[in-house]
């Protein structure tokens, strides 16, 4: 399994948090999301994650790495 550690812009609430859980589990391989509301830290593991579609996909939801 791998993990990948970003962190992202305008996490604000549950929601966005719910949001983002939401949207990468749409994503083949994709097994754990963890997303830190105060830090705005998500932590994504999974098998053959790509980074690169990661963030776009993040980028995507609103959620621009910084």
């Amino acid at each position: 399994m791998q993990t990948e550690h970003f962190t992202v812009l305008n996490v604000k609430c549950g929601g966005c948090a719910a949001n983002i859980k939401k949207g990468l589990a749409t994503l083949e391989g994709i097994q754990v999301v963890e997303v830190d509301i105060k830090t705005g830290a998500v932590t994504v593991e999974g098998d053959k994650l790509d980074r690169g579609h990661l963030t776009n996909k993040l980028a995507e939801l609103g959620y621009p790495e910084t």
